[in-house]
Formats: structure tokens, C-alpha cells, sequence
């Protein structure tokens, strides 16, 4: 799904090369993890209630919104680098984080869908669900890892204008998300 995640895999695999999509991933399977070992012990209702949606859509509005900003601050100098920046794997993992948790519809789709596989597959135990989820893990790192590729080796065929434009027309997609979260966030509180 188009969304905050892509957007910004797409940026970071432009500086940072191939490593930067399974390096998301990683960020995004721990987060993951956790939340499904917290759907099995009984989180889902909480992350039902309006309010805390309201607060997860807001704040997944405002990181949006400081990533957007960031990207847009750089357009002027932003040159494209023909060698990845590999150092700084770390930082990928936290950006994998936070991208999934930026995007508010990230835990409306494990509280339904998600939620729906989870109990779905402990009709086969604990291995069940390990399957679900090492399945789901593995689709994720395919497909970002592809995108990864892609804009990596994309890059030598890019002048640096259009790489610019680029990047401007991702951080104009996440101001859209931002501005859609944050919407969806506020309409949660007057609804309450």
C-alpha cells in the first residue's frame, strides 16, 4: 500500500542505497512483533477506542508533517550521491519504527484484519501464528527490498534535478498523509 512507509524507504534508498528498505523492515518486524504478541494478550480493545486512535493519528500526523518539513529543507542542497551512505544502518531501523507507527491506519489493520489472521492462525497454535507472521515479515522485506533496489540502482539514471523533484513530490505526499492523519485524528475527538 502506497503510504508513509514507501515514501520514505524510496527517500532513504536514494541516499543510503540497497540496505535501507530490509534495514526498514527490520524497524517494522519488531514493531510488529510486539504488537502482535500484545494483540494475543488482549490489546485489540484498547486500540478500538476513538480517543486512542485520535492520539495516534495526530501524533503519526506531526512526525509526518517533521519528516516532510526535513526533506523539503534539504531540496536546495540535496545533491545525489552516486555511492550509498551504508554507515548508518541504526537509524534505519528507528525510521522503520516510526514510520509505522506515523501511519495511523498501521494499528487499525492489525486490530482488524490483522487481528483476524492472528486468531485465524492460532486454530493451528503457537506455530500457526509463527508462520502468519514470518510469512508476513517475508512479503514486507520482498517487496520493500525490491523498491530498495530499484531507486538504488535507478540513481544512475537520474540527473540530480530530477532527483530533487523526486524527493519534493515525497515529502509533498507525506504533508498529504500528514494532513489525512491528522483529519482523521481530530474527527476522532469531536466524535468522542
Amino acid at each position: 500500500m502506497p503510504g508513509p512507509f514507501l515514501t520514505a524507504t524510496i527517500n532513504e534508498s536514494s541516499k543510503r542505497g540497497f540496505y535501507a528498505g530490509p534495514m526498514m523492515i527490520l524497524g517494522h518486524g519488531i514493531l510488529e512483533l510486539a504488537l502482535v504478541i500484545a494483540l494475543i494478550l488482549g490489546l485489540a480493545p484498547f486500540l478500538k477506542n476513538d480517543t486512542v486512535f485520535g492520539v495516534i493519528a495526530l501524533s503519526g500526523a506531526f512526525i509526518l508533517l517533521w519528516m516532510a518539513f526535513g526533506m523539503f529543507r534539504s531540496l536546495p542542497s540535496l545533491q545525489l550521491e552516486m555511492t550509498a551512505d551504508n554507515t548508518k544502518r541504526g537509524g534505519l531501523v528507528v525510521t522503520g519504527i516510526l514510520m509505522s507507527l506515523a501511519n495511523p491506519y498501521w494499528s487499525i489493520w492489525w486490530v482488524t484484519i490483522g487481528l483476524g489472521y492472528i486468531v485465524h492462525s492460532q486454530t493451528f497454535g503457537l506455530t500457526g501464528v509463527l508462520i502468519f507472521f514470518i510469512g508476513h515479515i517475508m512479503a514486507d522485506l520482498a517487496w520493500y527490498s525490491i523498491v530498495s533496489f530499484s531507486v538504488a540502482r535507478g540513481k544512475a539514471f537520474i540527473s540530480a534535478p530530477v532527483y530533487r523533484s523526486i524527493i519534493a513530490v515525497c515529502a509533498c505526499f507525506l504533508v498529504v498523509f500528514a494532513v489525512y492523519f491528522g483529519y482523521s485524528g481530530i474527527e476522532k475527538f469531536t466524535l468522542v
